[in-house]
C-alpha cells in the first residue's frame, strides 16, 4: 500500500509541477492581452474581446496553477498555533483538514462537470457579452483544474498519512 501511495504521489506531483511551472508564464499572456487592450483603446478602435479574454486567461492561470501552489505549500494557512506543533501533529491536522478540501473539490468537480455538459449539450453555450465567445473551452479548463487540484489534495493526504506512520516525506514546504 505504501509503495502504491508513493507512486501515486510521485506521478501526481510531477504532473502538477510541470503544469504549474508552465502556467507561471500565464501572467505574461494576461499582460499581453491587457497591453493590447490599452493600445487598441488609445490608438485604434477598442477590441471587444480583450477584457473577457483576460478573464479567461486569469481563470486558466489560477485553476491550472492551483495544484502546484498546494504542492509548494503556498496556500494561505492560519499559523496561530500550527508553527509550534511537531511535524507529527502537523501531519495529523493536515490529514484531517485536507479531507474537507477533498470533499469540497468533489462537489466542485461535480458542479463543474454538470455545467460543462450543459454547455456542450445545447450547441455551445455562449457568453452574454458583445463578443459572445463559447463557454465550453473555459469550463473545460476549470474542470481540468479542479480535477488536478483534487488529485493534488489526495496526494497531500497520502503524504500526511505516510508522515503519521513515521516515513520521511521531506519537509512540507
Amino acid at each position: 500500500m505504501q509503495s502504491l501511495m508513493r507512486r501515486f504521489i510521485r506521478v501526481v506531483d510531477a504532473m502538477n509541477r510541470r503544469i504549474g511551472r508552465i502556467m507561471m508564464y500565464g501572467i505574461f499572456v494576461m499582460m499581453a492581452i491587457l497591453l493590447w487592450s490599452s493600445i487598441s483603446k488609445t490608438f485604434f478602435l477598442p477590441s471587444l474581446w480583450t477584457l473577457e479574454m483576460a478573464q479567461f486567461a486569469m481563470v486558466a492561470y489560477y485553476m491550472l496553477g492551483g495544484p502546484y501552489s498546494i504542492q509548494m505549500g503556498s496556500n494561505v494557512r492560519m499559523d496561530l498555533m500550527y508553527g509550534e506543533w511537531s511535524d507529527h501533529r502537523k501531519a495529523q491536522i493536515d490529514a484531517m483538514t485536507v479531507l474537507f478540501l477533498i470533499v469540497y473539490l468533489i462537489f466542485l468537480l461535480w458542479g463543474g462537470w454538470e455545467s460543462l455538459m450543459y454547455s456542450l449539450k445545447y450547441g455551445g453555450e455562449r457568453s452574454s457579452s458583445v463578443w459572445r465567445p463559447y463557454m465550453w473551452p473555459i469550463k473545460s479548463i476549470m474542470v481540468l483544474g479542479i480535477f488536478l487540484m483534487l488529485l493534488q489534495a489526495i496526494s497531500e493526504f497520502c503524504k500526511d498519512v505516510l508522515r503519521i506512520q513515521g516515513h520521511d516525506m521531506g519537509d512540507k514546504l
